[in-house]
């Protein structure tokens, strides 16, 4: 038995798909498949249940995976435990984002990471909140910019700043001429929002309520976009004449549309905003480099009307 079988049965019951687990591992199907089948026969007993569509944990399978799931993460704070003797600031440091903070906040985080620690590389990340969870979990990823809520054992959650929301439209649109934008005003206008799996849409519903589809109206007045857009994506179709959208104040920058095209319009009080926060396990011992990491967010010129610069 080895961490590299368990490793493959993990990602085999998480994907349940071979194929997407041995890539996720980056080896062949066939490697993957016969390690879990060589683990399987020296436990004697079946870890999966084998269809021509899917792969699953047997009952007895899924207690062995949370086991090995528990394996790897300890396996992960030894790498952690020998590494803090070494200079904090030399090694890579790997680092993750959700979907509508990573593309606005990395760009800026990367040249004033280079300025304050020059021989720290960051290899970084974009995924969904779900995905980001495991990763740092399993030691894959050292910090995770998240908003909040966001819990999880053994990891530490510190807030970095808050940031508002925006109403982004076209320059006709009948809320152009507004100063500001009240939740109830977007009832009548066809407001553009992720898909389903996106933390930032649940934020939105819940600072518009009005939003949210009822009985009567399954769709409510939400017209969402394909699943796995972007924010950009939603941008370019308010350009186009489809309707509203609510972004974060980061992701508002017009980019390439003119400002005469598109205009940017804040909410009245109260004012929605979500808070960006750091995650980083517990047992990281690095904390000079989570402490440089932090310390470059903060002095990052994303946002800075709104970033918290204490």
């Amino acid at each position: 038995m080895t961490l590299t079988e368990l490793r493959y049965i993990v990602t085999l019951a998480q994907e349940q798909h071979f194929g997407r687990a041995a890539d996720r591992c980056h080896v062949s199907q066939p490697t993957l498949s016969i390690a879990v089948k060589k683990l399987e026969e020296e436990l004697n007993v079946s870890i999966f249940e084998r269809s021509k569509t899917r792969v699953s944990p047997t009952p007895l399978g899924d207690t062995i995976i949370q086991q090995a799931q528990k394996v790897l993460e300890e396996a992960a704070a030894i790498k952690d435990i020998a590494s803090s003797g070494k200079n904090q600031l030399t090694s890579p440091f790997h680092i993750g984002a959700i979907f509508t903070i990573g593309p606005y906040l990395f760009p800026r985080l990367i040249p004033e990471l280079q300025r304050q620690a020059p021989q720290m590389p960051l290899y970084v990340e974009e995924s969904y909140t779900a995905t980001l969870r495991r990763r740092i979990r399993h030691g894959d990823l050292d910090a995770i910019v998240i908003a909040l809520p966001f819990t999880e054992a053994d990891v530490v959650t510190q807030p970095l700043y808050e940031e508002p929301f925006v109403v982004l439209m076209g320059k006709n649109h009948p809320l152009a001429g507004a100063k500001e934008i009240h939740p109830d005003e977007l009832t009548q206008c066809n407001v553009l929002l992720l898909g389903e799996g996106h933390c930032f849409r649940d934020q939105v519903l819940e600072a518009c309520p009005n939003l949210k589809p009822s009985l009567d109206d399954p769709r409510g007045n939400i017209r969402t976009a394909a699943e796995g857009s972007s924010l950009e994506t939603l941008k370019y179709m308010v350009a186009s004449g489809l309707g509203v959208t609510i972004l974060p104040q980061s992701a508002a920058m017009i980019g390439h549309y003119s400002a005469d095209d598109l205009l940017i319009k804040p909410f009245a009080d109260p004012v929605p905003y979500r808070t960006v926060a750091l995650a980083w396990r517990a047992s990281f011992p690095r904390l000079q480099a989570i402490d440089v990491i932090r310390e470059s967010i903060k002095h990052c010129k994303v946002g800075e009307s709104f970033l918290n610069k204490h």
